[in-house]
């Protein structure tokens, strides 16, 4: 059992939120040279990896100013290379009250860079999709305001993160969210969404999930340091790290893929 999957919800959602704390007390002191410099190391390892080589349609998160890996460089050069990019949209979800979260997470297609550059920035500085395009975009599991339409496998989920860590028995990458449970939520729908054919014999879908590190966020067992987790805690397959390393999470049989 991975540590912390025995806790009980409320000292979970204690030992995550004061991880969250000092991890953005820590991201804080980070230069924005030194952020940069990073991001351009794992858009480096990314862009020689098979998987993002042959992906045909990949999603990935539109980054803050600071605190993460920059994901501009990856959205230019997919969308360049003929990729479909599908990035974050999020929306009222169209469940009743007590039925689920009231704002859902979706992923939409930008149609080209000229599409990409004139996203508007939000509060946080992020780029965001205006809800007047929505309806002439692809999306990836198709829920929107309670209307369902055509789904859109992807190959390639890239997302972000607080902190990640190893765990020491499944050797299985683990991922502290920023706490809202929009990928989680999103991961779970795209899971019931597939179709068998696109599903692996575990019964997860067959996309890759990916996440993008600053080497701040990564906790060494040294540290004395570890992600605590859920049982709604989706695993992901993988790590790019700020220093160029590429982390991958053990497959099923215990052996890193």
């Amino acid at each position: 059992m991975s540590q912390g999957t025995d806790m009980n919800s409320s000292a979970l959602s204690a030992a995550k939120s004061q991880l969250r704390s000092l991890m953005k007390q820590r991201l804080a002191n980070l230069s924005h040279d030194s952020i940069v410099a990073q991001s351009s190391k794992v858009f480096l390892s990314l862009s020689k990896f098979k998987p993002y080589v042959d992906a045909k349609r990949i999603a990935v998160y539109l980054s803050m100013p600071g605190g993460e890996i920059l994901t501009d460089p990856i959205v230019r050069h997919a969308l360049s290379s003929g990729k479909q990019v599908f990035v974050p949209y999020l929306h009222k979800s169209g469940l009743q009250p007590g039925d689920g979260p009231t704002r859902l997470m979706d992923m939409v297609s930008l149609r080209d860079i000229e599409d990409y550059e004139s996203l508007q920035r939000d509060k946080w500085g992020i780029p965001s999709i205006d809800a007047a395009s929505i309806h002439e975009r692809a999306r990836s599991v198709g829920e929107l305001d309670g209307n369902r339409s055509e789904d859109v496998s992807l190959d390639l989920v890239l997302l972000p993160g607080v902190a990640f860590d190893i765990d020491p028995h499944s050797k299985a990458i683990r991922r502290l969210g920023h706490g809202r449970g929009f990928y989680d939520y999103f991961l779970h729908r795209y899971t019931l969404a597939a179709s068998p054919e696109e599903k692996t014999s575990n019964g997860r879908p067959a996309v890759l999930l990916y996440a993008l590190a600053l080497k701040e966020q990564f906790l060494f067992p040294s540290s004395g340091e570890s992600v605590p987790v859920g049982p709604h805690d989706q695993p992901i397959d993988g790590l790019f790290l700020g220093d160029g390393q590429i982390k991958e999470s053990a497959n099923e049989n215990g052996d890193a893929e």
